[in-house]
Formats: structure tokens, sequence, C-alpha cells
């Protein structure tokens, strides 16, 4: 075993860089595997995101949710593993070296990285465009948005979906640059499927959330502003999200458009825009569009995407960095550098995909890459040969929209599949929707929307690759039990 040699020197056999699920899920994978190993788990905030209630749904479909804990409950768990609280400084690779914050230096023999990303703001430094990612920022976001009457959501993610659903008691202007809300996930055909819960009244929520809730006195983020862990997939649950007005839901979107430029209160007045009759009324920021529009607002949420946090590594090494700045990793999870791996949203697969798998920054595939990155680690350690893992066979993810179950699989929205495609839909208002994309008979993705309990059966199909083609229409038939069908 390896062992400290001074206060500010360590030495371990795995270094694991940040807390979120990525990160926490490769160091417990290590733990356990080298029980009389050192592994040291860095980490910019004090919490760290464990997995819970994991449930294994299908083949490759994970269902789970995500705790925020402090650090001593892993080291409870993992005699072998100590948690850091400070983010990264710099890393030398060559030297198998790496410095955090507080000066503290770290000898390893193989490094993952997991630092996650951070969000992609539409403007920096202005204290009225919140980027949501952490806890830290949902906790300024609740904060903000306990006195506003008007906010503005820009980006048509994740994060935004939820967000315009989850707001009451303020009214919420949607920009988006696409022609149908949540393209990321859905088709236009889901899109208009789930928009009328916009205007429904939400249903009362059930049990209050299981998901512990720790606090602390310090914010998350160390004196470089490195951001915590990314939210969990329910962060919105417990915390209240109310505005000052007594209206329940109001959303307003604004398809196709982008922000231009955004004023403060008093560029407003000085603007050519205040010399126009329209009354937009007196509100701490405005935000001009492209489509011509101009909204008054008390802060815009800038929910348009991510950038991979991999600035503390790149200085003085000799990192691939994937268009997306993400870095490049092969399919055993390792980047450019020697013993150094990555995992999570701070890297980009870069090995020969899968026909049916593709990338997306999502808590399913940081637990898996994290996972499987552990695994790769402990493989090279022990001289062993490893293949690349069955969870990267099959694009899966299961979530929740406008309060309707979710479930995305393989292509689901015909990526990568130019013209060469059919679709199959079935869509009952109200109730669920279900479309099926299909080449050469075979089936390639599908969207769930709703209690259709098809997951399992089309996961079989896609993988088995049966031709559908005598079926037809037939295959999504509502009065024929296609899970008997195919069984």
């Amino acid at each position: 075993m390896m062992a400290a040699t001074s206060r500010w020197e360590t030495r371990s056999t795995f270094v694991v860089a940040g807390g979120g699920i990525a990160g926490v899920t490769c160091a417990e994978q290590l733990a356990s595997q080298f029980p009389s190993q050192n592994i040291s788990l860095l980490t910019a905030g004090p919490l760290v995101k464990t997995v819970t209630h994991f449930r294994q749904v299908s083949k490759t479909l994970e269902d789970f949710e995500v705790e925020e804990q402090p650090s001593s409950v892993l080291e409870e768990k993992y005699p072998n593993l100590k948690v850091i609280q400070s983010a990264v400084r710099v890393l030398h690779a060559k030297q198998h070296t790496l410095q955090t914050e507080n000066g503290q230096v770290f000898h390893y023999e193989k490094l993952c990285i997991c630092t996650g990303a951070r969000p992609k703001l539409i403007i920096q430094d202005n204290p009225r465009v919140l980027g949501m990612r952490d806890t830290d920022s949902a906790q300024e976001f609740q904060k903000c948005l306990s006195s506003a009457k008007r906010i503005m959501v820009v980006g048509n993610g994740g994060i935004a979906l939820e967000l315009v659903y989850e707001v009451e008691g303020c009214e919420v202007i949607w920009a988006i640059k696409d022609k149908a809300i949540g393209n990321t996930f859905i088709d236009a055909g889901a899109a208009q499927f789930i928009i009328p819960s916009l205007e429904a009244e939400k249903p009362q929520k059930a049990l209050p959330c299981k998901r512990a809730r720790y606090t602390t006195d310090k914010a998350s983020k160390t004196g470089s502003g490195v951001p915590g862990s990314a939210l969990g997939p329910d962060w919105h649950e417990g915390i209240s999200l109310r505005g000052a007005e007594e209206v329940s839901h109001r959303v307003h979107v604004e398809y196709e458009c982008e922000v231009e430029t955004i004023y403060s209160q008093e560029e407003f007045r000085q603007s050519p825009l205040y010399t126009q009759e329209t009354d937009l009324g007196l509100w701490p920021v405005y935000a001009q569009l492209t489509n011509g529009k101009t909204f008054g607002c008390d802060f815009i949420v800038s929910a348009t995407g991510v950038v991979p946090n991999t600035e503390p590594f790149l200085h003085g090494n000799n990192f691939d960095l994937a268009e997306d700045r993400g870095l490049k990793v092969d399919e055993h999870t390792q980047t450019s550098e020697p013993d150094v791996y990555a995992a999570g949203d701070v890297c980009t697969a870069c090995w020969e995909p899968s026909a049916l798998w593709q990338q997306m920054r999502l808590w399913t595939q940081a637990r898996q890459m994290g996972w499987y990155a552990a695994r790769c680690m402990a493989a090279h350690t022990l001289g062993e040969a490893i293949e690349l893992d069955f969870c990267f066979e099959l694009f899966s993810h299961i979530t929740k929209f406008f309060n309707y179950k979710v479930v995305l699989l393989g292509k689901f929205n015909a990526q990568g599949l130019g013209q060469d495609y059919e679709l199959l839909v079935r869509c009952t208002k109200g109730v669920e929707y279900v479309k099926v994309v299909l080449r050469g008979g075979r089936m390639m993705g599908a969207i769930l929307i709703g209690e259709t309990d098809l997951e399992e059966t089309f996961e079989n199909l896609i993988l088995n690759k049966m031709d559908l083609s005598p079926y037809g229409q037939e295959l999504l038939n509502p009065n024929i039990d296609i899970e008997d069908y195919f069984d």
C-alpha cells in the first residue's frame, strides 16, 4: 500500500477528481475492488453525490435517485477511501502528480478525471443571468424566484424542461431556438403531446421526496469559483419553486429565437427600444430576442447546455480535446496522457460507437462511465484484458417530463440515419405517446411517453435486430398485446 510521505504530500494508488456521480461511482468501485490500496477522491464541495434506490429496469435501462451526502458517509463505508475537499489547481501528467487548491500534492499511479461540466452561460458575470448546474445555483435560483413576478428561461434541454413545468407563482417566458420544445430528447410530435400539461392544473405532489438533504455553512465553491457537482435528476423535489404572484402556472413560449442583447434597466432606458410606444414596464433586466421581441423580467435563467470542466488539467499537459472541448477517451476510458482516465460530462467518447448508442451528458451515462472507468483502471493495474461494457451497446434513458414517464431507446430521434428510416406513431391524448424508428424493417429506436410498459419489449426487439416488416402498422395496434406477441 502506498503511504503518505508528509502532511502535504500523499501517495495514492488511485486518485479520482470530482465528487459528482461519475467520480463517486468510480471511487466506490475502486475502493471495493482494492480494499488494501489508498484511494483519494478530490471534490470541490463539502457534499458528494451518491446513487440511491438503484433499480435495473431492463437489460440496459437503469432508474435511480441521487443523494447529496457528507463525504464522511463514503469514508465510513470504505476505510481505504479518503475524500479531500479541494479543487484541482494543476496536473503534471508526466510526473503523475497533481496539486489541489489547498496546496496538497498527490502522487498517483492512475488518475480518473470526473470533474463534470459547467453551464454555457449566454453572458458572463451578469448578476441577473443565472446558470443552472449545481446545488448552489439551484438554491440561488430559489432565492431569486421567491420575489419574482416574471422570469425568462433560455434553452431547450432537460433542465429548461423541468424548470418551466415546476415553477409556480411566476410568469415564465421560455425562449428556444427550435421549432418545438424539448428537441434534445423528444420529437415535434411528442412535444405536441406533452405541451398541454403547461396549461393544465398540475397534479398534487405525492409523498415527500425520499432524498436526504444536508446543508453546510460553506458554499460548494472554492475560492477559484469552481462549481460543485451537477444537480440530481430530482433536484426540484422538496424545494419550493414559487414566485411572488398568485398565478399557478403561466408559460409563454417564444420559438425559433435566441437572446440578442441583454440590457440592465439603466441601459434599456438609454436604448432606442425605450422610445418605442410599447410599454414594457419597469424591470431589473430586459432581453431582446432575435425575433425582434423584447421582454422585461426579474432575472434570466441560462439553460443552454454545458462546457466540459477541463481547464485545471490542460496547462503543461498534452490532452487531445474533442470539438465540444471534452477530453477524448478511447474504449477503455483512457485519455491521451498515460495512466489518466476520464468519465462523465468532462469527457467525449471517441471510440467507434455501436450503431444504437450515442453519448449524451446524462446522469445514467455518468454513472455507467464512472463504473466502467474503474473497471478499466482495475484491469490495467492487474494486467487483465477488458471489453467494452454492454451498457454502451444500446442508448437507453428513463426520465420524467411534465409529470410523464419518458423512456428513450437507441436512435430515438433517428440520429445519424439520414433519410433512410420510417416512423410508426401511436398517440392517445393525455395518456401515451409511442414512436418507433425503423430502418430496413428493424427497430432502431423508440420514444415512450406515459405508462406504456413497452420498454423491455422494445429493448429486446432493438437488440435482437428482428425483422418486423411482416407486422407493418400492426406493430403499434393498441388492440394487440405486443408484449405477449413477441415473448
